[in-house]
């Protein structure tokens, strides 16, 4: 069976990495499905999130829907609550598209705080050292760019070389156990794959 994840987010190196990031996630929930992800659609996150924007970008994605699965946008939640922007921002979108399955997920700071949360798991790889210990709490570090750039000697982290390629080698537990914002995209993807 396949289903198709339509989703918008806000970086250059997000359209790249979140199908990526789906496939691996939707191969651990449910092995025999097929996860179609679209090219993302890319949109400023303060374009996004003003009124109008985001429906209009959700009611084009909701279109790129023939079957099950639903319109997921992912931006970085900067300095914002996600737990106060979040749900306004996901009334907006399912308003916008009451016929389709729709998730809104703010990473909180920002979409590399998931690889702080699972540095270990990234040790002796793309230029990171062999033992890379993941900081206290990854999720309030403002910069997780240049945290991951000090900790890699001479080779600082490019989001569009580097963001792709780190999503496909983080710990995905370890991600969970330690952000809950990317526990939260876990979840609202097996929603929009499994009712």
């Amino acid at each position: 069976m396949t289903v198709t994840i339509a989703a918008v987010v806000e970086g250059h190196g997000e359209v790249g990495a979140l199908p990526v990031l789906l496939r691996r996630i939707v191969a651990e929930l449910s092995p025999a499905l097929y996860v179609d992800v679209p090219r993302p659609y890319r949109a400023n996150r303060h374009s996004l999130i003003r009124p109008g924007v985001l429906e209009d970008v959700v009611r084009v994605q909701g279109d790129r829907l023939s079957g099950p699965g639903g319109v997921l946008v992912l931006i970085d939640a900067d300095d914002d609550c996600p737990a106060r922007l979040g749900p306004d921002l996901l009334a907006r979108a399912q308003a916008a598209r009451p016929d389709r399955r729709v998730a809104v997920v703010l990473a909180k700071r920002e979409y590399e705080a998931w690889f702080l949360a699972a540095a270990q798991s990234l040790s002796g790889q793309r230029a990171f050292p062999a033992a890379l210990e993941p900081p206290p709490d990854p999720e309030s570090i403002s910069g997780a760019k240049e945290w991951l750039s000090r900790n890699r000697p001479g080779r600082p982290y490019k989001e569009t070389a580097d963001q792709a390629a780190l999503t496909q080698r983080f710990d995905l537990k370890a991600a969970r156990d330690r952000a809950p914002s990317f526990d939260k995209l876990w979840r609202d993807v097996e929603r929009l794959i499994c009712e």
